[in-house]
């Protein structure tokens, strides 16, 4: 069965995409921990990030950077933190958020409650900054 993460690519699903290439696409987490919390996703389906074969880990690390940029021009930080958990969706991710310390990073924290209204706001932003 596809991950919810190949139905987003699919265009299965809605979500608040900011930025895609041929083999990467960055959506807004719907339960971010900062505003401007993203999602870096290969189109690819592979469960463990380690397991992606290397171009298309080089392309997703790459487009990281790119979309890491875009999120820091919207001012949520002072830095953006990285995270790969990888055990909530099996197809592997990368998290990027806008962090001021070390705790705003905790994935045990209660999340933001956005409205769809506030993240296509943030989404509109981190597109309008994508280069």
């Amino acid at each position: 069965m596809a991950s919810v993460f190949s139905k987003i690519i699919a265009r299965e699903i809605p979500a608040h995409i900011v930025a895609e290439t041929a083999t990467c696409i960055a959506f807004l987490d719907i339960n971010p921990l900062n505003y401007g919390h993203t999602l870096v996703v290969p189109k690819t389906e592979v469960d463990y990030l380690f397991d992606l074969d290397p171009d298309v880990l080089s392309d997703l690390m790459a487009f990281a950077q790119r979309v890491s940029k875009a999120i820091d021009k919207g001012g949520w930080g002072k830095r953006i933190g990285v995270v790969v958990i990888g055990l909530e969706v099996p197809h592997a991710h990368i998290h990027l958020v806008p962090i001021n310390g070390m705790r705003d990073i905790e994935f045990s924290k209660e999340k933001l409650k956005l409205s769809n209204e506030e993240l296509t706001a943030i989404a509109e932003q981190i597109r309008s900054n994508f280069i």
